[in-house]
């Protein structure tokens, strides 16, 4: 897949040291790497990471992860399509591959929130079927486990599932989490919390605060903003439960946890920098909006961006910056998970404006991270891995009902690339996985092939695919650590 995508870095300083507390730590155990940072972008295919691709380079091969070494494609599929735990074998979903390139022509209708999508072919039906959701997807990565769709790290059995934050902390290194999206929902939640049910926000909320677990911890979900990014004098009491209810934020608000808060533009852009001095080492910032970044303001095309709301590279940067200058991650090392959570928004609503933009504002964060470990770390220091949660929508090109999986259509730099929508909701077809760093040749050692792959026209090296649980243990080879 080398070349589908340029580098552009954003001019991001994330080298200065933050004010902290003292805290002692274990030794991490030894690994290839003393860090390991993934970037999710929610929701996101093939014809996704290619359409933001159009748009901002007007050509293929200009995104940062294009000179990765390691390129391949992932399966995501979740245990079963339940909604609780099942206690039972029955009902597991299957996945093979090839099904997904059936170009035979179905007459079959695909009943959407939005609408009604015409089947077309076998094997669009195939990629529509048996989908997970974001938080049995979140569980596999950060897990290594398969569950059932709502689970945040709980069982099938109805079992708390240990994620790769825990064994990132007990190893003596130092977690961050950063998403735009609310903290407590489905991604970030995955590695800070554990729920038999994603929608329980108020308990996820609480647990993410209140254990203390992570360095540092920045979403929105602010209950005194709304998705414009205005002032709310007198928040619903069910504005809350993003983070942990009324007494949960005010405990935050008044110093009363393991975290210092933060909320303004101006405090995540000075975090960036290395300008911030905070009363505590740990650090949990809400950003002004109880939505999204960016995605939820009003009006459905792009431009005019709310100036409440930082950009998901500042908020990577001031990541980078609390964890590196934290006892922890400066001694033994961090996991950072940094997810563009509202692409995924955005496929729901088949608003190929905003998708881009999300999409975009996703490439600039990897491309800070990139920026990070080359002037502060190494590659022989620092594993990157940059993948999706799941697919969404079905994006193809606009010919793709009579050409299964054709591409869409490039329309030059600053022009909507062509494309029709198939979905508005998850698939399970392969989607992209990029990888650098201490570690990487991971994923190549135990990547299947699969000749299909060769219909996205990628490079011949890039026609193989891992298992979403692959991320977990290639997290954790990296680190050298064993789990339980």
């Amino acid at each position: 897949m080398k070349g589908l995508f340029k580098r552009s870095m954003v001019a991001l300083s994330v080298t200065a040291a933050v004010t902290g507390i003292t805290m002692g730590s274990a030794a991490a155990q030894q690994g290839p790497a003393k860090n390991v940072i993934l970037l999710i972008t929610d929701g996101t295919g093939i014809e996704t990471f290619r359409a933001a691709s159009y748009y901002r380079h007007g050509a293929l091969g200009h995104e940062v992860y294009d000179d990765f070494d390691t390129q391949l494609f992932m399966a995501t599929h979740p245990l079963n399509t339940s909604n609780t735990p099942t206690r039972s074998d029955a009902d597991q979903v299957t996945f093979d591959p090839v099904e997904l390139w059936n170009d035979e022509s179905v007459e079959s209708v695909f009943e959407g929130s939005l609408g009604n999508y015409k089947g077309y072919f076998a094997g669009y039906d195939y990629a529509r079927a048996d989908y997970t959701d974001s938080a049995a997807a979140a569980t596999a990565l950060a897990s290594g486990q398969k569950s059932y769709n709502n689970a945040i790290n709980w069982s099938n059995d109805d079992q708390p599932l240990k994620h790769i934050g825990e064994y990132t902390v007990e190893s003596g290194r130092a977690l961050g989490v950063v998403s735009s999206v609310q903290i407590s929902h489905a991604t970030p939640a995955g590695f800070l919390a554990h729920n038999v049910s994603r929608n329980d926000y108020s308990a996820i909320g609480r647990e993410i605060v209140e254990s203390g677990l992570a360095t540092i911890a920045i979403g929105t979900g602010h209950p005194y903003y709304d998705a414009a990014g205005e002032r709310v004098d007198e928040p619903r009491e069910s504005d809350f439960r993003f983070i942990g209810g009324e007494e949960t934020y005010q405990r935050l608000v008044d110093g009363e946890t393991d975290y210092a808060f933060i909320e303004s533009k101006e405090d995540f852009e000075a975090l960036a920098a290395g300008e911030l001095d905070l009363p505590k080492e740990k650090v949990l910032g809400l950003v002004q909006n109880i939505q999204t970044l960016q995605y939820s303001r009003p009006g459905v095309g792009a431009g005019n961006f709310l100036d409440t709301s930082p950009s998901l590279a500042t908020l990577t940067g001031a990541a980078l910056n609390v964890l590196s200058a934290s006892n922890d991650g400066r001694d033994n090392g961090f996991f950072l998970m940094v997810e563009g959570g509202a692409v995924d928004w955005a496929a729901h609503a088949n608003n190929l404006p905003r998708i881009i933009e999300e999409q975009i504002d996703f490439n600039e964060a990897v491309e800070a991270v990139v920026e990070w470990v080359e002037n502060e770390s190494s590659w022989d220091d620092t594993l990157i891995i940059v993948t999706t949660d799941h697919g969404n929508g079905l994006l193809q090109g606009p010919d793709s009902d009579t050409r299964a999986y054709s591409p869409i259509v490039n329309q030059g730099a600053g022009a909507l690339p062509l494309v029709r929508w198939h979905s508005d909701t998850h698939t399970r077809e392969l989607v992209p996985l990029y990888a650098k760093g201490a570690g990487a040749d991971y994923f190549l050692d135990i990547a299947e092939h699969e000749e299909g792959l060769a219909i996205y026209e990628g490079d011949e090296e890039s026609h193989y695919w891992v298992d979403n649980t692959d991320v977990f243990r290639a997290s954790m080879n990296a680190f050298g650590l064993d789990a339980e």
